[in-house]
This record gives C-alpha cells, structure tokens and sequence, in this order.
C-alpha cells in the first residue's frame, strides 16, 4: 500500500515521504495513530494544504524532545530489586520501571519513550535509549542493585570500565 507520512518515522521515512508498506502496518498502525494517509489524489491535496501545520506541530514535538533530552542527560536512576547470589533478579525490571523510576525523578516521561528490546533479569548498570522524537534520543543509566550500598559499588566499577574505552575511542 502506498502512503503519504505526515510525519517523520523511524526507518520508514520523512514527513510528505510517499512509501510503500505493507497494508497491515498501515492499517494497524501509521493510519489509526494519524501518522500517515493513503496515497490518493484527494489525500495529497490535503496534505500540501496542511504541510505549513504539520510542520509546524512537529517542530513543536521536536523542541519538547530536545529540551527533556537536555534534563535528562547523564541521568542514572538506581532501582533495588531482591536477587539471588549469582545476581539473577526474582522477576525482571521493564520499561514500566524505568519509566516510573525516571517520573519519580522530576521528569515527565510516558512508557512509550524507553526502547527496552527485552526486560532486564541480572543485577547490574545498563544503559537504556530513550526515543523522545524520531530525531531525538537520549541514553540514561539504570543501576539495578540489592541495596544503596552495592549501588554505589556497580556504578564505580561501571564508570571504571568505561572511562578507558571513552580514552582509547577520543585517541582515534
């Protein structure tokens, strides 16, 4: 099926892109979250009508997402969670957490916004994208320990590890 974007999404295209997908993506979903019509004479009218708005409303989500972006940078949210001696979690931390231990912070941020490919079932500090805008995203730290005190000893041995890959990817 071929359709109009009325707005930018990731992978498929820009805002007025006209592409071909599949017709269960689009009725399932760019159609009934309004992020695309169909490719017809009457629809391509109305989106040249409605491209100065359009742009216009997406340059508005576009300086939100930047401006929670810039809140959030080098965030790290600590989450306690009961685990067994080889640091197995009993249960699992979802974007549901994250997303709440981020709220709890001060920040407005909704579910939808944590990229999780899958739930986190060890102990440990894991960075977490955020996709705020199709063009912005945001990485934050999430520190899942048996208490404060083992915290503070993951996110030191984190920083540890990183700092020398950060010097040696600065040298070349």
């Amino acid at each position: 099926m071929e359709i109009i974007l009325l707005e930018h999404v990731e992978k498929l295209g820009k805002m007025g892109d006209k592409v071909q997908v599949k017709s269960g993506y689009a009725r399932n979903y760019l159609l009934p979250q309004n992020k695309a019509l169909r490719a017809t004479e009457a629809n391509l009218a109305y989106f040249e009508k409605q491209k100065a708005e359009l742009e216009a409303r997406n340059k508005a989500l576009f300086d939100e997402a930047t401006k929670k972006s810039e809140e959030l940078k080098g965030f790290s949210a600590v989450l306690i969670r009961q685990a067994a001696e080889t640091g197995q979690l009993y249960g699992s931390v979802t974007i549901r957490d994250i997303a709440k231990a981020i709220n709890e912070s001060g920040v407005e941020l909704e579910r939808r916004f944590v990229a999780l490919d899958k739930p986190i079932k060890y102990l440990g500090v894991y960075p977490v994208k955020l996709s705020l805008h199709p063009e912005v995203s945001q990485t934050v730290l999430v520190n899942i320990a048996r208490s404060a005190d083992e915290a503070k000893k993951q996110e030191k041995a984190y920083s540890n590890e990183t700092a020398p890959a950060a010097e040696e990817a600065a040298a070349n």
